[in-house]
This record gives structure tokens, C-alpha cells and sequence, in this order.
């Protein structure tokens, strides 16, 4: 029982469903329907009639939008923040300065949190399989990270013994005096 203008500028208003692609689907076209139909917040307005490849095309390109408008790179777990955009980190709200190959592990593990992963497959996703450098070499990376978060950020990166490393998004609270 309601229009699908206010539809789409409720769903706009809503913090669930704000940045969810809507194409709307009308008999309604003439200059100030679509116009009100943009304005409204809707991210595409197709007219009847349209065949399924135009829609389908249409589909396609409204998520390809919002995707790359999302797909900056920034990620946030736990306390920890990186800002794609800005290529910037930040640990407990603080700027954190990091090297490139540390941001490059940090973001992989944010990324890919709460799963081990060992030496080499850290090289190879990290560094790239054309790098030959020692295993060891993401043990030095993976200090140089923690000691960049600081004492409380850098717990999430956790050493699995005898297979490899995990960021975790839960803080480990330390045990009480």
C-alpha cells in the first residue's frame, strides 16, 4: 500500500538498509517521475517495457557502482582500522605508521580474520610467489606490526605454535591483579 518512492526514501532513512542497491521498475515515465524517482535515493529507474537483458545490465552496473564505492580497502576489526582511501592505520582510534609490507599483512589478516595461516602461505599471499625470501622473514614483519599496534591492538595477532599466525577479533583482556 505504499508508493515506491516512499519505499525507497524510507529504505534510505534506514540504517539496515541504506546502502542496499534499488533499481526502480515503472510504467511511469515521464521527466518528473524520474526525476523524483532519482531524488528519492533510487540508484537506477527502468521504465516498462524492458527486456530481462536490459534489466540484467542495469543490475550488473548498480552493484559494479557500489562496489567499487565500498571496495576502498578499508576493513575494521576489533580496535584496529585501516582506511583504504587514506592508506592509513589506526589502532585504538591513535594513527599508527606502518611499513608497506606490514599494511600489506595487516590488511591480509584483517581481511582473512580468525584463520591461521603458516609462513609460507603468508609469503605467498603477502609477498607474492615470486619473492624468495626466508620463512622467517614474516616472523620480523609480524613484531614489527605488533610493535606498530602497540601493547593492546597488537595481542590480535596471535602466534599459533607450530603452524602459524591468526588475527583474531577479540581483545585479550588481561588476567585481573
Amino acid at each position: 500500500g505504499t508508493s515506491g518512492l516512499e519505499l525507497a526514501r524510507r529504505w534510505r532513512r534506514d540504517e539496515l538498509t541504506r546502502s542496499v542497491p534499488i533499481i526502480m521498475l515503472t510504467a511511469r515515465g515521464e521527466e518528473n517521475d524520474r526525476v523524483s524517482g532519482l531524488e528519492s535515493g533510487v540508484d537506477d529507474y527502468v521504465i516498462k517495457p524492458f527486456s530481462a537483458r536490459e534489466l540484467l545490465a542495469r543490475i550488473k552496473a548498480v552493484l559494479r557502482r557500489s562496489r567499487d564505492d565500498e571496495d576502498d580497502g578499508s576493513v575494521t576489526v576489533g580496535d584496529v582500522r585501516i582506511d583504504g582511501a587514506a592508506h592509513r592505520v589506526y589502532a585504538t582510534e591513535q594513527s599508527v605508521h606502518v611499513g608497506p609490507t606490514e599494511y600489506r599483512l595487516l590488511h591480509f589478516f584483517m581481511t582473512h580474520a580468525d584463520r591461521v595461516y603458516t609462513r609460507s602461505q603468508l609469503l605467498d599471499y603477502v609477498w607474492g610467489g615470486s619473492v624468495y625470501v626466508e620463512e622467517r622473514t614474516v616472523d620480523v614483519h609480524i613484531k614489527r606490526l605488533r610493535e606498530a599496534l602497540g601493547p593492546t591492538a597488537g595481542q590480535m595477532i596471535e602466534t599459533v605454535r607450530g603452524v602459524g599466525y591468526r588475527l583474531t577479533a577479540l581483545m585479550s583482556t588481561p588476567a585481573p591483579a
